[in-house]
């Protein structure tokens, strides 16, 4: 019998690594956009991928690159996992994933890591297949041109402040996140609602896969919430999503916004589930 074993996968175990992660397409939706366009050479990749081998059979998954990301990952690959990062030395800046798995890779990190800047135990992770039964698409909402990437900007940097309690500009001055958001305009799959050149509502499609999508970054102006863009400007994207991008919708959202949740939910989404988040 195989002893089970952790190493980063081979570039040649591609098919073996897609096999794994679309066991579970939703939960999987942001590292599996990223695998398929990437490959797994860490420099493209932007990280390594760990796998788990059990019997000679890669079973789980661990990305570690910016983020630490369980993946399909049973408890004993967790631990396998843990020790790994313990070896390595922290490089993350957070630790994200399936709730479950996440708290239990976080319980063997944290003696040794701890304390993070934040942890969020619990973040619904919402899904849907249908456009909107209950709330019309906000005409006004439409995708970002390549020339208003500068006008998208500044709305893009003050949702990732308010959400993650950090500035994206700093460290490298922004190169890395407005780099980022220049590729989901230039890909169409960030969308806004513009009023006198202003952003008032934005949103984007940050992954994409052939089987699933993940909205992020749902914005509205702090000066313009309350007006009701957020559930409109939602059914917009929501309906870009499903007809051009992927057969589901999904995104996760803070168990203490309960405000998002109720929205989400009036647009159609349903709770299937929930990430954890572990900040530093």
């Amino acid at each position: 019998m195989t002893t089970p074993s952790v190493r980063p996968v081979d570039p040649a175990e591609l098919d073996d690594v897609l096999r794994v992660l679309r066991r579970e397409p939703v939960n999987n939706t942001f590292i599996t956009a990223r695998v398929e366009t990437a490959g797994l050479d860490p420099w493209r990749l932007g990280g390594e991928m760990w796998g788990w081998y059990s019997a000679g059979r890669l079973a789980s998954l661990c990305y570690a690159g910016a983020n630490l990301v369980p993946l399909c990952a049973e408890p004993e690959a967790v631990r396998a996992f843990a020790e790994r990062a313990l070896r390595q030395g922290r490089r993350c800046s957070s630790i994200v994933g399936p709730a479950e798995e996440t708290a239990l890779l976080w319980s063997y990190l944290e003696p040794h890591w701890g304390p993070a800047r934040e942890v969020r135990a619990w973040q619904p992770l919402m899904t849907t297949e249908r456009e909107s039964a209950a709330v019309p698409p906000d005409p006004q909402v439409r995708r970002v041109r390549r020339d208003e990437v500068e006008r998208v900007l500044p709305a893009c940097v003050s949702m990732f402040t308010e959400e993650v309690g950090v500035s994206p500009l700093a460290g490298d001055g922004g190169l890395l996140y407005q780099a980022r958001v220049a590729e989901l305009v230039g890909a169409g799959r960030s969308f806004a609602r513009f009023e006198d050149g202003r952003v008032v509502f934005k949103a984007e499609i940050g992954a994409a896969t052939p089987a699933a999508c993940q909205i992020q970054g749902v914005w509205v102006a702090p000066e313009r919430r309350g007006e009701g863009f957020s559930e409109p400007g939602m059914a917009a994207v929501l309906r870009y999503a499903l007809r051009e991008v992927s057969p589901v919708v999904s995104l996760y959202v803070n168990d203490f916004n309960t405000a998002a949740r109720a929205s989400y939910h009036r647009v159609g989404f349903r709770e299937v589930g929930a990430f954890m988040s572990v900040l530093f």
